[in-house]
This record gives C-alpha cells, sequence and structure tokens, in this order.
C-alpha cells in the first residue's frame, strides 16, 4: 500500500473510512460489551473521536490507572482538558453527520420538486412549456379573467 499523492482523493478516502472505523468501534462496543475509545487525526490535522460510552469516560479511567501516584496538578490539568477537546471532538462529528443527513434530505426534496414539476407541466417555467401547453394555459387563464370580472 501506499499514500494517496492526490489531497481531494486523500481526503475522501480518510472520511469514508473514518465511518467505517467508527461503525466497526461501534459494533465492537455492542456485540463484545466492551469500552472503547478511539482518535484520528485527518491529513489536515483535525482530530475526530468516536468512545463508548464516552472518550471523556474511557481517557479519565486510563488515566487515572496509569497515573503515577506521584503525578503532579499539571498533568491532571492536561487530562481533563484533553477530555474537554475529545468531546468537543465528538460533537463535532455528530453535527457533522447530522449535516450530511441535512444535506441527503434537501437533495430528496430537490429531487421530488422537480419530478413534480415535470408531473405537472402548468408549474414548470413558461420558458420550458410547449406551444400546445402555451395554448391550454392561455384559455385556462381566459376561463378564469371571464368568470372573475
Amino acid at each position: 500500500m501506499q499514500k494517496m499523492e492526490k489531497e481531494s482523493n486523500l481526503q475522501v478516502s480518510f472520511s469514508k473510512r473514518r465511518s467505517g472505523l467508527f461503525k466497526k468501534a461501534s459494533e465492537l462496543s455492542i456485540l463484545c460489551g466492551v469500552e472503547i475509545a478511539i482518535v484520528v487525526f485527518s491529513p489536515t490535522k483535525k482530530a475526530f473521536s468516536f468512545g463508548y460510552p464516552s472518550v471523556e469516560m474511557i481517557t479519565d479511567r486510563y488515566l487515572r490507572e496509569n497515573l503515577p501516584s506521584s503525578s503532579n496538578t499539571s498533568l491532571l490539568m492536561e487530562a481533563h482538558l484533553n477530555a474537554q477537546i475529545h468531546e468537543l471532538n465528538r460533537q463535532l462529528t455528530y453535527v457533522d453527520s447530522q449535516l450530511d443527513i441535512e444535506k441527503n434530505i434537501s437533495d430528496e426534496l430537490r429531487k421530488i420538486r422537480k419530478e413534480g414539476q415535470d408531473n405537472h407541466w402548468w408549474e414548470a417555467p413558461t420558458e420550458s412549456l410547449r406551444l400546445e401547453e402555451l395554448e391550454q394555459l392561455k384559455v385556462q387563464f381566459f376561463k378564469v379573467a371571464t368568470k372573475n370580472p
């Protein structure tokens, strides 16, 4: 395997593989009943995290169990800050996925609206109507205008 050279391909591949990695981590935690935390950094140096039950809980427990008893306050403060950063990354990942969902919904609504316009020629812009459709529209306008003086 080799690192991808093209930056756009690299970012797209990272996004897809990150989602797959987080999905597999979720499955592992559910199927095996384990607690899990994953932190990855994108090619643009942006951090992403996934954790069950939460990244903060896992990192706090790990740091508590692995800190020497003589550790000073600065290490604890750093651990707390890192936990906060991981939570913000988790929230960012969630909001990013919600944005993707909303974009998909928007695309579907746009598609449904376009199909609706295709089915109802009279809702389409008049520039796209054929001559016979324009004649029908003219007749309908005339009927409406004569009924409502």
